[in-house]
């Protein structure tokens, strides 16, 4: 078995502009149930687990991560926010970085069937030595 497919809930979607923070385009595929663990794991997938997140894998791109709606359509210029749910195909590739190794999951397709949009928030205010401080 080289990939499986597994229903998540989407969080922190960079599918189409870089993470700042990793240089990559990505995506937390969240909340996984104990079939999906068991299925990424027997790849050699670890898998991580955060309270709010539940059970999840991080996957990243150089490239933009395309979406896809049931019916196969892509869902370009559509802002996918936190809580969407999702199929995806997880493959994985093998690494080497220096004295480090090892494998990491690859997102093959992505198809959102419950999507949230994502409402931005206010941006936010920088604070300045003039503000009073509480």
């Amino acid at each position: 078995m080289d990939k499986v497919k597994i229903r998540a809930e989407i969080m922190w979607p960079y599918l189409d502009r870089v993470n700042d923070y990793t240089g990559k385009y990505q995506v937390d595929l969240a909340n996984l149930s104990d079939a999906a663990v068991s299925a990424l794991e027997e790849l050699g997938i670890a898998v991580n687990n955060k309270e709010g997140k539940g059970n999840y894998i991080v996957c990243k791109s150089t490239k933009p991560i395309h979406a896809y709606n049931p019916t196969g359509e892509t869902l370009e210029g559509v802002a996918i926010g936190n809580g969407s749910k999702a199929v995806a195909m997880i493959g994985f590739y093998d690494w080497t970085y220096g004295a480090k190794k090892g494998r990491s999951p690859s997102l093959k397709k992505l198809v959102v069937e419950d999507l949230v949009m994502y409402e931005g928030g206010d941006a936010p205010v920088a604070i300045t030595d003039d503000d009073e401080i509480l």
